[in-house]
C-alpha cells in the first residue's frame, strides 16, 4: 500500500467570478464571441444578407465554435466557422489561425457558395448536424 508523506504545501484552486457571476474564462469567451460578432455584421450586410441572415450565421457558429477564432476540435476542424480542415480558410488570408476577419471571410464565402446563405446552411446544420 503507498504511503502518502506530509509535504508542507498546500494547493489552492481558485476561481475568479467577475461581478455578474461568470467566472473569468467564460468573461472571455464572452467578450471575444462579442467581439468577432461585431466584426462579422457589417461583413454580412455587405454582402446584402439581412439581419435574419446575420441571426441565421450566429445561430450557426454559435454551436460550431461559439464564435471562437481559435476553437478547434478532433476531428481538425478549426476556427469560427469551424473549417475543416483549417488551412482552407489559408484562401482568405496568411493569418488564418490567428485574425477572426479572415476567418469570417473565408466562412461568408464558403456559406454563399454551398448554400447561398446563412438560413439555408443554418437549415441544413438544423437537419443533418453538419454544414
Amino acid at each position: 500500500m503507498p504511503m502518502l508523506r506530509r509535504t508542507g504545501v498546500l494547493v489552492l484552486t481558485a476561481t475568479l467570478v467577475t461581478a455578474g457571476g461568470a467566472t473569468a474564462a467564460q468573461a472571455q469567451s464572452s467578450q471575444t464571441s462579442g467581439r468577432n460578432k461585431s466584426i462579422a455584421k457589417p461583413m454580412v450586410a455587405k454582402r446584402g444578407w439581412n439581419i435574419k441572415q446575420f441571426r441565421c450565421l450566429e445561430r450557426l457558429w454559435t454551436r460550431e465554435s461559439g464564435w471562437n477564432h481559435r476553437a478547434g476540435n478532433r476531428s481538425g476542424a478549426y476556427g469560427i466557422p469551424q473549417a475543416l480542415p483549417g488551412r482552407k480558410m489559408a484562401a482568405s488570408g496568411r493569418d488564418w489561425r490567428t485574425n477572426p476577419r479572415t476567418q469570417i471571410a473565408w466562412g461568408l464565402s464558403y456559406i454563399k457558395k454551398r448554400y447561398g446563405s446563412p438560413c439555408r446552411a443554418w437549415a441544413h446544420f438544423q437537419s443533418h448536424h453538419w454544414y
